[in-house]
């Protein structure tokens, strides 16, 4: 190759490379980047469900007026498509709708962060919700209202068992963030007031989880994980015996893996799911694609069967610190329910 056709390829990486940086600092992040910079940077593991994007995706025409019955029949579509199985909600949406005058009906999103601390359940509330009158509702029902605006509004697991059946433990303490149009809620209050520090800028946010949720392109659902809680969740470890022997032989048949230190897996609008598996080093990261994505085209041992059987792997390749495995699932398959717990092989340390 002559130098001239050296340095023109070189230029043209560059280019490339100087475009996608120059997008990814020009592009605003999406609500799930800005959720979880919102959790504490202790955050570990976190769900998400773009209700906006799912309610769209089934042609639901629920909405604030929607009874409570119209809203158990939105979660019952949701669930049996596999679009819901992120949400902290699902026993609790009829009730909010009625009582608390919030649901998935009227939700943007919802995010459950969650860390060795506590766990927070932040839910993005569309335009046409009236806070305050949330904010009446939650007094006539029985919670503490805050001394400053935008503070813990106190209520406990006695005022939740009395608001109606199956709601959540995470609702029972609340903060209305009206500039966000976001409410949180913790079964812990002092919890509560350590995320809403987050939001006020004195403390840090899950910063290395919202960088990790980067790569999913705005998911209907998706579960997004910490290296240690990855490689613990997915671990072969929790297969058998028999299971694990047939892991590591197959591992090493593939190449070998590097541990992760995060890993992301989301339904996209289009109906693909995406695994981002990060690792140390991105020198490693290609050949952890190519095993990786080996191990995804074959032999589920702890799951049975094979993954073939699920999904069929349309992409594999790397990106910086990132594996990123694009992946098209079987008609009727539940991918996200089964690939965010373990035992899964390809995502494994």
């Amino acid at each position: 190759m002559s130098r001239r056709t050296t340095v023109g390829l070189v230029a043209v990486v560059v280019l490339a490379l100087v475009a996608w940086l120059g997008w990814r600092l020009l592009t605003p992040d999406d609500p799930l980047a800005r959720a979880l910079r919102m959790a504490p940077a202790e955050t570990s593991r976190a769900a998400w469900t773009d209700w906006e994007g799912v309610r769209r995706e089934l042609g639901a025409e629920v909405d604030a007026d929607s009874s409570a019955v119209e809203v158990d029949e939105l979660l019952a579509e949701a669930f049996d498509r596999d679009l819901s199985p992120m949400s902290a909600l699902g026993t609790s949406a009829g009730v909010m709708q009625e009582e608390l005058g919030f649901s998935p009906a009227t939700l943007t999103w919802e995010l459950l962060a969650q860390g060795p601390g506590g766990a927070v359940e932040m839910m993005g509330v569309a335009d046409d919700v009236d806070l305050d009158a949330i904010a009446e509702r939650l007094v006539a029902l029985g919670w503490s209202e805050p001394e400053d605006e935008g503070g813990v509004w106190v209520g406990g697991p006695d005022v939740l068992a009395s608001v109606g059946p199956g709601l959540t433990p995470e609702l029972q303490h609340v903060a209305l963030l009206a500039d966000q149009r976001v409410v949180l809620a913790s079964d812990q209050a002092p919890y509560l007031e350590q995320v809403l520090a987050v939001v006020d800028g004195d403390d840090d946010g899950a910063e290395d989880l919202a960088e990790l949720a980067g790569t999913l392109e705005q998911p209907l659902a998706a579960a997004v994980y910490d290296g240690a809680y990855a490689c613990e969740t997915l671990a072969m470890s929790q297969a058998d015996d028999a299971a694990q022997a047939e892991a590591d032989q197959l591992v090493e048949a593939a190449g070998g893996v590097h541990p992760l230190t995060g890993f992301a897996m989301a339904l996209l609008p289009d109906g693909d799911l995406r695994a981002v598996l990060q690792v140390e080093d991105a020198d490693d990261a290609p050949a952890d694609a190519d095993a990786r994505a080996r191990l995804a085209a074959g032999p589920a041992p702890g799951q049975g069967g094979d993954f073939t059987e699920r999904f069929s792997v349309e992409r594999a390749g790397a990106e910086g610190r990132e594996v990123v495995i694009d992946l098209r699932p079987v008609e009727g398959a539940y991918v996200l329910s089964d690939l965010t717990s373990g035992p899964v092989l390809f995502a494994t340390c």
